[in-house]
């Protein structure tokens, strides 16, 4: 690809990013909490009313980012290093898998708090986007649901195929979780719906599209003794930090009772990993690749129900039953998909994020649709706002006994009406995601975005990278062909 790759990819990265100081000079601002204090009276910021709760505030604000830092720092990890080191299983890929994810990552993160001001704010409204630490924690979502798509086509694209990708599929994940959770009200506390079975099935239909004859059953497509290791050191990282990425928004109870579900369902999935690849393995051993992805499928599954009142052997059953799935994914289904469907999965994200993502959204239709005052109390309304009474329904014994329900967003929906909604949800995800990844996987194929064709390109580094020469000794031919090729393809 040579210099037309080197002037088309820094042009569209240094124009994207100078857009980007452009609409947050013009769109966005701190939040309150985040404005100077000026102690100046004749200072003309002296009086607002912003500046007066400020003051006023400084000892909750102090309290505010001490609570909301940790579960945000915790988010980072997973994305930077976590998403980062488990792609890093190709022996021939790992600089463009570690980087790449830091640099898409990076990008939209910005990209992210821009659409969702957009999306969530209006643009019509007339104020400016409040940049807070929410909005941090909620754009390193949206870079994760990019990253789930980019491990499905690892390998077979290029970095300015990943570009466009992620500033399309930034946009339709924020609208289609606008709908799914402003419009039908559907809850998803961990996001597996809107960020795992979205960004699954998003990466699924773009690789479909992208279909590659080249790259089933290529060389360089498989792991090797350190890359593999590599890639573990990403699962631990994931492994650890999930239960702040399904707790880490919520409040109270319903954030103690998200930690520990996740805590116990990525145990029990952790066992049942372990059992299945020796079980069906014929010489009765352990496959890494198992170990790497299948072990953090309860985390997912247990997504959408994590602040519910599933109870400690709930979350383990989710756990086991996400382990099963991941690993006859990972054993039989993926193949199935590549030679019948022609959908190819480097990563296996149908495995961990998509089919689990779907059972964590199941889940939640069960559990909304079961869920009653008696057993839930006032989680029941916190978690389902609209399950309370109409404001012209409430009665005295009703505040009374939860005085802290905000009734002006209650509805009186039933249990079936919003176990109804949750399943829609999880439809309409699946709907957008498979026909938004189709129509970006045909923009990819432009020919201006570098398309990654010949067999040499597949899994290769060299393809983009300065790599470090190594000693010809001990190096095999195809990786001398393959060094070769890139130094001929950029003469």
């Amino acid at each position: 690809m040579g210099s037309g790759f080197r002037l088309k990819f820094g042009t569209v990265a240094i124009i994207v990013q100078t857009v980007f100081i452009v609409l947050f000079a013009t769109l966005t601002e701190y939040d309150w909490r985040a404005h100077p204090v000026y102690s100046d009276p004749n200072h003309p910021s002296y009086t607002n009313d912003t500046n007066l709760a400020f003051q006023e505030e400084n000892e909750s604000i102090s309290h505010y980012v001490g609570r909301k830092y940790p579960p945000f720092q915790d988010v980072h990890v997973m994305i930077f290093i976590g998403f980062g080191f488990l792609m890093t299983f190709l022996r021939r890929y790992g600089y463009s898998a570690v980087s790449m994810n830091m640099f898409i990552s990076s990008l939209l993160i910005q990209w992210a708090m821009l659409v969702r001001g957009c999306v969530y704010e209006g643009i019509f409204k007339g104020n400016k986007f409040q940049v807070r630490l929410e909005e941090m924690v909620t754009a390193d979502f949206a870079s994760a649901t990019v990253l789930i798509s980019f491990g499905a086509v690892l390998g077979r694209t290029s970095p300015l195929q990943l570009l466009i990708m992620g500033l399309i599929e930034v946009i339709v994940a924020q609208v289609n979780g606008y709908v799914c959770h402003d419009v039908l009200h559907a809850v998803d506390v961990g996001e597996s719906m809107y960020i795992h079975a979205f960004g699954a099935y998003f990466g699924l239909a773009v690789s479909r599209v992208l279909y590659n004859k080249h790259a089933q059953s290529h060389h360089k497509g498989e792991s090797c003794y350190h890359s593999d290791l590599f890639s573990m050191i990403g699962t631990i990282f994931l492994w650890m930090y999930w239960p702040s990425f399904n707790g880490g928004g919520s409040e109270g109870d319903e954030q103690h009772r998200a930690y520990i579900n996740t805590y116990l369902s990525l145990c029990a999935c952790t066992v049942i990993t372990f059992a299945i690849t020796a079980l069906t393995d014929k010489k009765g051993k352990f496959t890494m690749e198992f170990i790497q992805n299948a072990t953090l499928a309860g985390g997912v599954a247990v997504g959408t129900t994590a602040n519910m009142p599933l109870q400690p052997y709930g979350a383990i059953i989710m756990g086991c039953v996400a382990g099963l799935i991941s690993c006859i994914g990972y054993r039989y289904i993926t193949e199935f998909l590549a030679e019948k469907l022609k959908i190819q999965d480097t990563c296996g994200v149908h495995n961990l994020h998509g089919m689990p993502g779907v059972l964590a959204a199941i889940a939640g239709a069960v559990m909304a649709a079961m869920a009653t005052q008696e057993d839930w109390g006032v989680s029941l309304y916190e978690i389902f706002p609209y399950r309370a009474p109409k404001p012209d329904d409430i009665t005295n014994e009703f505040q009374r006994q939860f005085p802290s329900v905000d009734v002006e967003t209650g509805k009186g929906w039933s249990a079936g009406k919003q176990g109804g909604y949750q399943a829609l949800a999880l439809a309409v995800t699946l709907g957008i995601a498979i026909v938004s990844g189709f129509i970006t996987g045909l923009i990819l194929k432009i020919p201006i975005f570098d398309q990654v064709n010949d067999e040499e390109e597949l899994f290769e580094d060299m393809m983009f990278w300065n790599v470090p020469e190594e000693e010809e000794d001990g190096k095999s031919e195809v990786e001398l062909a393959a060094r070769k090729y890139v130094q001929d393809k950029n003469v």
